[in-house]
């Protein structure tokens, strides 16, 4: 069976609302980026080792890229293993859209006793959906009680005291004390013995980097002009956003969104199925540019229609005066 994450699950389709093509003008296609454009607006989703903290981890591609600003999508504590997306430059604006998506890890936990196979899976299946968490005492959230989505527990392997297990949960849960809560329900106790993370939103184990890796690749792209490295390492910022529902907009409207204006339905081309109020959208150029994200204030049927507000930007990461202000 395969686990996957809510956003995963869902089935969208496109809607075409107005017939548009984009000019070659303006803009450029994310695949024909230059490396420096690249480094400016992309993620490099760094296989975090055991020892640094996810800041000191965000430090250190910012010293191998030369740069002066990267963010990291999601702490894990120094000992912590796995996906680690860290945003570049201007895709630091991202960051937020990571920080509220989907994490799955995979858990060692070390039981204090050993306990029948049955009560095991029958107290995982009582931690899945819906769960009530106290964070930890030393935590970066205020400590009080809160509700939690475990998406799905799958038990990879039990060896005497050791569970070995893949949990998908959502955003803010603490895996640590997952674990302790667990123990606590089996009456034997329990801690965790060792975690890494193999998914944080869009990102996964299949596109993991190294900060050795990293180094190298910056190193053959800077001595000897070879870009293949440095393209495999870093990814253009259109991927750490293809979690979210997408609307895609004119030409004619890129500019006014870039200067702060919302998104009115006159403005979009086409757009995702299953857009509901609330939803955080990203929103692209026809060339497939990001140029910001926002919340939705109609649901994909509203915005086949002729007008009306349909999206309410929060963060910009196009720089105005890629696409012509438009004259009215």
């Amino acid at each position: 069976m395969e686990y996957l994450l809510p956003f995963e699950q869902k089935k969208r389709s496109v809607l075409v609302r107005k017939i548009a093509e984009t000019s070659d003008k303006f803009g450029i296609y994310p695949e024909k980026r230059t490396v420096e454009q690249l480094i400016n607006f992309g993620v490099v989703n760094i296989d975090k080792p055991a020892g640094p903290t996810s800041h000191q981890v965000s430090a250190y591609v910012q010293k191998i890229l030369g740069i002066n600003k990267s963010g990291h999508s999601g702490t894990l504590d120094p000992n912590v293993t796995g996906v680690l997306p860290v945003a570049l430059e201007k895709s630091t604006k991202i960051v937020q859209t990571l920080l509220t998506a989907g994490k799955e890890y995979v858990c060692l936990m070390h039981l204090h006793k050993e306990v029948p196979e049955y009560d095991l899976y029958k107290v995982f299946e009582k931690f899945t959906g819906k769960i009530d968490q106290l964070p930890p005492v030393k935590s970066s959230v205020k400590r009080e009680w809160r509700e939690r989505s475990i998406y799905y527990i799958e038990v990879l392997e039990i060896k005497g005291q050791d569970v070995l297990f893949k949990v998908g949960c959502q955003a803010g849960t603490y895996i640590r004390k997952l674990v302790h809560d667990i123990g606590q329900d089996l009456k034997i106790g329990a801690h965790m013995a060792e975690l890494r993370r193999t998914k944080a939103g869009p990102f996964s184990e299949s596109s993991l980097v190294s900060l050795q890796d990293l180094a190298d690749a910056f190193h053959y792209y800077k001595t000897e002009n070879n870009e293949k490295f440095i393209r495999k390492a870093i990814q253009p910022i259109e991927s750490a956003v293809s979690h979210l529902g997408k609307i895609w907009i004119l030409d004619t409207t890129v500019d006014s969104l870039c200067h702060g204006a919302s998104l009115a339905v006159p403005g979009i081309a086409k757009l995702e199925t299953g857009i509901e109020k609330g939803n955080l959208i990203a929103i692209f150029t026809l060339k497939n540019e990001f140029v910001c994200y926002g919340l939705a204030v109609m649901t994909s049927k509203e915005m086949m229609s002729d007008k009306g507000l349909a999206v309410k930007i929060e963060k910009v990461v196009m720089e105005p005066g890629v696409y012509p202000r438009m004259n009215k």
